[in-house]
Formats: structure tokens, C-alpha cells, sequence
């Protein structure tokens, strides 16, 4: 059994696949998806609160987190890495597999400095490289919104940036006086008749916007349409769906990323 863990700003994101725990064990590297789950990241934890936190998401699934034969991490939380790898080495008894530079991919980042490159973006790039056809776009709606450009020889171009949705609600309501705390739900219509109802149709349906406008400008710089389009990260699934183009929902595309740059390096 194979876990591999997506740790961004706000949650980690756990994956346990069966049948990667080696060649050795039958059944090769090629297992289906057990579980996932999502934790809330916590940048004080200690490997003790990790590794019980992790040991308890297992027991919930019917598992043992000792019978993981390896642990593929990906993190964008510095901090926080070398304590979740310490939580799984405790737990599997080997040191687990960590994301970084000079660990094979097999992308070819083509962007100023690649060693910036997060390890999310990495990881889903990998993902729909493996899944999607060529040239595809990864849209990750998570703590920042990020649109990531592959394009048809499978190169990783460079993407674009922005304030996620979750923290441009908080933004709104800390630096107004009168607009409130508001919940990421889906509005009745476009034209808002009050604050709460005003400010989702921006959240979900200026975002969706947002999402096409970028993805016809990204496609225009690679002077062709994108074969797919693919989303992930936490708020994917409720804004997508509102896009004008064909998107692709995959909650799990950083995992997946993750263990296929496991299969590379072990």
C-alpha cells in the first residue's frame, strides 16, 4: 500500500493506493485508490499529532497505517514537510518519498527557474499528463486559484496566479465595514438582491468567468485549443461546473500525480 499526501496552505490531502507497496509484494505499482481524505493543515503540528492524526484516518477506513509499505509526500508548506516525513517514517519505518528538485518527473518544466516550481503544480501537471490528452490546461482551485499550461509534447509552459476564493471572501469582509462573513454557496441568480446573495454571484459565477477568460487567453498564446481541460483543489467541483467550456473534475489529480512520480523513483 502506497500513501501519497498533497500538503498545501490549507488542508492535506491523503491518498492510500493498494498494490505499490513493490514488486516484491505481487501486484506491482499499479493499485487502485483505497481512500482519500483531507485533514486540515496545521503548521504547529508535531510528528507525534501527525503520525496519530494519520494512524486515526486509517482506522476510520477499516486500515492500519503500518501496512503502508511507502509514503509519497508533495508539499507546499516548507515547515511543515520535514515534520509529516518524520510522522510517516514513524509509522511505515522507511523515509518516504519527498518532492523536490532532482527527484525524476518526467516533465520537462520549461519556465525561468523549474527549482520554483510548487510541488502541486508538479504533481497535477504529472497527473494529467498521464491521464488527459494533449495540450491540457489544470485548473486547482485551493487557497490561490492557479491555471497551469502542458502543452502537446507534454512540456509544463508556466501558469497563472491568482487569490483563491475562500481567501478574497475573508479579504472582502476583513477590509469593509458593511459586507459580512459569507459562505461559498451557490446563489439563485447573477444580479445579487442583497449583500449575501451580491457577493456569492461574484465568488462562483465571477470566478467561472474569470476561468473561461484565462483559459481562451492561454489558448491563444499556445496557438491551439486545449485537447483537455482538467480541475481540482477543494472549491473545483462547485465552481466548474459553471464554466462555459468542458472541464474535467478530478478531485484527486494531485494524488495521482504523486504516486506516478512514486512508480519513477522507486
Amino acid at each position: 500500500m502506497l500513501l501519497t499526501i498533497d500538503a498545501g496552505n490549507s488542508n492535506l490531502s491523503l491518498g492510500a493506493y493498494a498494490g505499490d507497496r513493490g514488486q516484491e509484494a505481487g501486484g506491482g505499482a499499479g493499485g487502485r485508490l483505497l481512500f482519500s481524505a483531507r485533514l486540515k493543515t496545521d503548521r504547529r503540528a508535531t510528528k507525534d499529532e501527525l503520525a496519530i492524526q494519520l494512524r486515526q484516518v486509517f482506522a476510520l477506513h477499516g486500515l492500519r497505517a503500518e501496512d503502508c509499505g511507502d509514503a509519497a509526500i508533495g508539499s507546499v508548506v516548507a515547515e511543515l514537510t520535514s515534520t509529516l516525513a518524520q510522522a510517516l517514517q514513524m509509522l511505515t519505518g522507511r523515509e518516504p518519498l519527498v518532492l523536490a528538485p532532482g527527484i525524476k518527473t518526467g516533465l520537462n518544466i520549461k519556465i525561468n527557474n523549474p527549482a520554483q516550481l510548487g510541488a502541486d503544480l508538479i504533481a497535477t501537471a504529472v497527473a494529467a499528463k498521464t491521464l488527459y490528452p494533449l495540450p491540457c490546461l489544470i485548473i486547482d482551485l485551493g487557497t490561490a486559484t492557479k491555471i497551469s499550461a502542458v502543452d502537446a509534447q507534454g512540456n509544463f509552459l508556466g501558469c497563472s496566479i491568482a487569490a483563491g476564493v475562500a481567501l478574497s471572501l475573508e479579504a472582502l469582509a476583513a477590509r469593509t465595514s458593511l459586507l459580512p462573513h459569507v459562505g461559498l454557496e451557490l446563489p439563485g441568480r447573477t444580479i445579487g438582491a442583497d449583500s449575501v446573495e451580491s457577493i456569492q454571484s461574484g465568488a462562483v459565477f465571477g470566478t467561472a468567468c474569470m476561468i473561461d477568460g484565462m483559459l481562451a487567453r492561454m489558448e491563444a498564446e499556445l496557438g491551439a485549443p486545449a485537447a483537455s481541460v482538467a480541475a481540482t483543489g477543494g472549491l473545483a467541483k462547485d465552481i466548474v461546473r459553471h464554466c462555459a467550456r468542458e472541464v474535467i473534475f478530478n478531485g484527486e489529480l494531485a494524488l495521482t500525480g504523486l504516486r506516478e512520480i512514486y512508480r519513477k523513483n522507486r
